[in-house]
Order: C-alpha cells, then sequence, then structure tokens
C-alpha cells in the first residue's frame, strides 16, 4: 500500500491536468460499464441454471456483490469450483469473467 500522501499528489495532479481528467474519467465509465456487464451476465447465467431470483445481483451497484449464499454453499463452490468469495457470499465483481 502507498502513503496517503504518495495518493494525494496523484490525485491533485490528474485533476489539474484537464487532459488526465478527461482520460481518468473515461477509465472511469470503461470500469464501471464491464462491472454492470458482468453483473448482468451472471444473473443470466445464474438464472439460466437455478429457480432462484437472482435480481439483487444487478440491482446492487460497485464493486462487490452479495450474492445471497449461505457459507455451506459458498465452501461448495470454493471447494468444487474454485469459486472464492467472503464465507458471507460477498463477490467481488472486479474479478468475476465471462
Amino acid at each position: 500500500s502507498n502513503p496517503p500522501a504518495f495518493g494525494a499528489r496523484v490525485v491533485d495532479a490528474v485533476l489539474a491536468d484537464a487532459a488526465l481528467e478527461a482520460r481518468w474519467r473515461e477509465c472511469l465509465v470503461v470500469m464501471s460499464g464491464r462491472i454492470a456487464d458482468m453483473r448482468a451476465k451472471l444473473r443470466s447465467a445464474l438464472e439460466a441454471r437455478t429457480a432462484r431470483d437472482w435480481s439483487h445481483i444487478t440491482s446492487q451497484v460497485g464493486m462487490f456483490s452479495y450474492t445471497g449464499l449461505n457459507k455451506q454453499q459458498v465452501l461448495r463452490l470454493r471447494a468444487e469450483h474454485h469459486v472464492y468469495m467472503l464465507e458471507s457470499g460477498r463477490l467481488s465483481m472486479a474479478g468475476v469473467t465471462s
């Protein structure tokens, strides 16, 4: 991890330069769009294979999603399919691929 002063200097440099700020904003749109796309694909794949409602996957926002899976289900996914998430069922959407 980096000390807070370094991060602050990076932010200052990016926001002080219009071209860098514009590029940063473009990257935000790309990354947030990718996460939204992964949410939609995950929901679609889960709904195609189960009778459960997975709408909460796409109604949540951000880099993490609560799947609604219990500890036993999470441990089984980990052991049998190498799908890793917190035992609470919290999943990093940034790590989901298509």
